[in-house]
């Protein structure tokens, strides 16, 4: 469901003390890691900054990130002080009357950035650093922003700290009647947090209340689709990097300096093939590239055995020689040569069976068995470095959806479990090289798929096992 499209954006401004976390929790909440500055430094913000949260291509709501209400005491003070302020009609009043005043634009100038812009909005996030005491400014800061008479919503930050002193703050907030509130850690949000805070602040804004849900429900939405498209380019990967295959003179292989320089390169191409994923994994969920730790992948030795004999090997060589009996003699010819080492001079009668089939052009076996009777090995990539591949890409999307942009530390994704089932269905780009993609991407994707139906195929049935290892 996506938001209305009629109704103006809802109008949200973050307020807080300083360095409580506001602008990181609008990195969060609408995904845009390069947003605002993050810094431990305070006053980092000193200009309303408006961000909008776009959804199905429109911004429903707009947020406006505020600097940090610095001296909320004084300028209590110097409200209380003003007895022509006081005699005023209503709190918003006084407050429309110290904006007009040249303290606004003096030594209150942040704090009154904050004050006209919440008398501007509909509602306010109270961004609150539970890891903070509770001290007197702070029921300043309340008792200012309840004067503006806009529907404030608390929002708890880094409540999963050991250092959160939640307790105290809820009896605080309570105190000053802002009995609902919402739990966030803008660094780690935890799973339904965003749904939670848009149905809270729709209690407040009963009018904006079917909005804000229809709001909801599309981030549900987006949030559903990044999960598949996050399967759909983990399963490419895996497919182009089963279908990797190098073709190598057999001298080269009894070289061990030689084997292992073509080793390493094989491993540079799956370490770019994983980083290039990793990458378009981090830019799907609004990181940015090379923000992730790269994998450390396994010495690559190269499968020497004659993986040929795969039911879709057989297939397609059913296909292209349309005689059972002819594949089924020509099996055994491999498997003789397999097990017993044979070579192409041991006879007349093997050596024209040989030739015979692969005359007639059997696809990937005929391939392996001209590679063999030329004394040619081929290096392909190994399961157990599928395995990590997979691991870790995993690892990173499992990463990616508990991770705030506000985050700034480098993302490790520890790769772990085992994909059998995966690497299994894979299994038939072994036997098609041409599947491998010189450079993998989500862009390029759909026009790669109509090109090759087969990989297609093979990339959707694989997506729907890691889809499932996602949401698991």
């Amino acid at each position: 469901m996506s938001a209305p499209t009629s109704e103006p954006p809802i109008r949200i401004a973050v307020v807080g003390h300083t360095n409580a976390g506001k602008t990181s929790l609008l990195r969060t909440l609408t995904r845009r890691v390069e947003f605002g500055q993050v810094s431990e430094q305070p006053g980092t913000t000193r200009h309303v900054e408006r961000i909008d949260l776009k959804v199905d291509g429109r911004a429903p709501v707009q947020f406006f990130d505020t600097p940090g209400l610095e001296d909320a005491v004084s300028l209590r003070e110097h409200l209380g002080r003003d007895t022509e302020a006081t005699d005023a009609a209503t709190p918003p009043d006084r407050i429309r009357r110290f904006l007009g005043g040249p303290e606004a634009r003096g030594v209150y100038e942040q704090e009154a950035k904050v004050l006209a812009t919440v008398l501007d909005v509909d509602a306010a996030f109270l961004v609150i650093d539970a890891r903070e005491a509770v001290l007197p400014k702070y029921r300043d800061e309340i008792e200012l922003l309840n004067s503006c008479a806009r529907p404030v919503l608390p929002v708890l930050n880094f409540v999963q700290s050991e250092a959160s002193r939640e307790p105290a703050w809820r009896e605080l907030l309570s105190a000053y009647g802002l009995h609902v509130l919402v739990r966030f850690d803008a660094a780690a949000p935890f799973i339904g947090a965003e749904r939670e805070l848009y149905q809270d602040l729709g209690a407040l804004l009963p009018q904006a209340r079917r909005q804000l849900t229809a709001v909801s429900e599309a981030l549900a939405l987006e949030a559903d689709v990044r999960r598949g498209s996050a399967a759909l380019r983990i399963a490419e990967l895996l497919i182009d990097a089963a279908a990797l295959r190098r073709s190598v003179p057999g001298a080269q292989v009894a070289s061990a300096g030689q084997r292992q320089a073509l080793i390493g390169e094989l491993q540079k191409t799956v370490t770019a093939k994983a980083q290039r994923c990793a990458d378009d994994l981090l830019t799907l969920y609004g990181f940015r590239s090379g923000d992730a730790d790269e994998a450390a992948l396994p010495m690559v030795e190269g499968r020497w055995s004659m993986d040929f004999f795969s039911a879709e090997a057989m297939r397609d060589a059913g296909v292209r020689l349309g005689k059972g009996a002819v594949v089924g003699a020509a099996v055994g010819v491999v498997a003789d040569l397999a097990l017993a080492g044979l070579s192409l001079g041991a006879g007349a009668a093997l050596g024209g069976a040989i030739g015979g089939v692969v005359s007639q052009g059997w696809g990937p076996v005929g391939r392996k068995l001209g590679n063999l009777l030329q004394g040619v090995q081929e290096l392909t990539v190994e399961d157990r470095v599928l395995q990590v591949v997979v691991a870790w890409q995993l690892a990173l999307v499992r990463a990616l959806g508990t991770r705030g942009h506000a985050a700034t530390g480098r993302i490790s994704a520890v790769a772990s479990g085992s994909y059998e089932a995966m690497i299994q269905a894979a299994e038939p780009a072994r036997s098609h090289p041409e599947w491998e993609q010189a450079d993998g991407g989500l862009g390029a994707l759909r026009a790669r798929w109509s090109e090759q139906p087969e990989r297609q195929w093979a990339i959707e049935q694989v997506a729907v096992l890691v889809r499932g290892a996602i949401e698991s």
